[in-house]
């Protein structure tokens, strides 16, 4: 699973990107300075691992992990094939969730691709390049199925209905997830086709460090411009961050922090929400040997979740031992929980919830 950065050229993607995942991807007040995406794989900040590794002393901590895309900037005309078009929406179908980030500071040593600082207008040229190339995808797909639905196939009639619904809200500049479709719906008909604008999406905002814990004017613009997206909205100071990241010690970043009034940083605070943006979530397996942190789907099972350790732990499975995270860290170790009786032992439909300190049984 990863998310995509996208954005118009300089509005700090690529350098978003560093700060996250401490590759250096060539950042440069030019466009079109990005043209291969760069992924990187980045951890997850969770206090919960650390109150772990202070109760287990592992000889290794694992943070779980989340994949992050740094896509090229989009123009007017994307997807037509201006500037790298098609590329960059290719790149874009390819991702999991989007995280679009909007220029929200006044520098005019900074260029702006349309020469002046408009968060929401920025927005609207992304949001119309990704609905035509939705536009294209429903049309394509409305003359295979017009033909069967005038057949009298009633699941093409059906699916006509959907599609003729999505390409409506496209012509009018309504994103695909913004559409009241049922959710069986959008399982059977609108799943398949990977609408770039179903993908769900979170809009950071970048900042100066002077609006760094606070916001501007700019980022309630885009607040009141996405009222109606159910869509988060977080705000960080990308130019600041990329200060942070460069100071050596862990003491060092945290008296920069202070010095802002900040208790994280702003990218700890994006990696989570990405994370969430993706309906991931996290369990623990707890032992000398390491403390660990596995990334699941919402809602997936016991023996799904074993199968994250391995393919065999989930075709072997036999049980789950499970502990809430708040029970071992309550009673501070794994055989006090027991002698309390608060260690649980769930079969092939536990749903895994995110926290839980597990360990498995299986037989190959």
């Amino acid at each position: 699973m990863k998310a995509g950065i996208v954005g118009l050229p300089n509005v700090g993607k690529s350098t978003l990107f560093n700060c996250l995942s401490n590759a250096k991807a060539q950042s440069a007040n030019f466009p079109f300075c990005t043209i291969e995406p760069n992924i990187g794989v980045v951890n997850v900040p969770d206090t919960r691992l650390q109150k772990l590794e202070e109760l287990v002393n592992p000889e290794r901590v694992l943070p779980a992990t989340v994949e992050i895309v740094d896509i090229a900037g989009l123009v007017k005309g994307a997807s037509k094939g201006e500037g790298l078009g098609n590329q960059f929406l290719g790149n874009i179908r390819e991702t999991d969730a989007i995280l679009h980030v909007l220029r929200c500071f006044d520098n005019e040593n900074i260029v702006h691709v349309d020469g002046s600082v408009n968060p929401v207008r920025d927005k609207e040229t992304i949001d119309i390049e990704l609905q035509l190339k939705d536009l294209e995808t429903v049309d394509k797909k409305l003359e295979k199925v017009k033909r069967a639905a005038k057949t009298g196939n009633k699941e093409a009639q059906k699916e006509e209905a959907v599609l003729l619904k999505i390409k409506q809200g496209l012509e009018t500049g309504t994103s695909v997830r913004a559409l009241d479709i049922s959710k069986e719906d959008r399982a059977e008909f609108v799943k398949p086709l990977q609408f770039i604008t179903d993908k769900p999406v979170m809009y950071v905002c970048n900042v100066d460090e002077d609006a760094a814990t606070t916001g501007n004017a700019y980022v309630e613009q885009v607040k009141a411009a996405v009222a109606n997206e159910n869509a988060e909205v977080i705000f960080l100071a990308v130019g600041t961050e990329a200060d942070i990241t460069e100071l050596e010690s862990y003491e060092e970043r945290q008296m920069f922090l202070e010095d802002l009034g900040l208790t994280e940083p702003g990218s700890a605070k994006l990696i989570r929400g990405a994370y969430k943006l993706l309906d991931l979530e996290t369990y623990f397996t707890a032992g000398v040997k390491e403390v660990r942190a596995w990334t699941i789907p919402v809602g997936a099972t016991a023996p799904q979740a074993a199968g994250v350790i391995h393919t065999d732990f989930e075709k072997g499975f036999i049980r789950a031992e499970v502990i809430a995270y708040n029970d071992f860290v309550s009673y501070g170790s794994e055989a006090k929980v027991k002698e309390a009786g608060k260690m649980r032992v769930e079969g092939k439909e536990y749903i895994v919830k995110d926290g839980d300190v597990m360990h498995f049984r299986f037989n190959v």
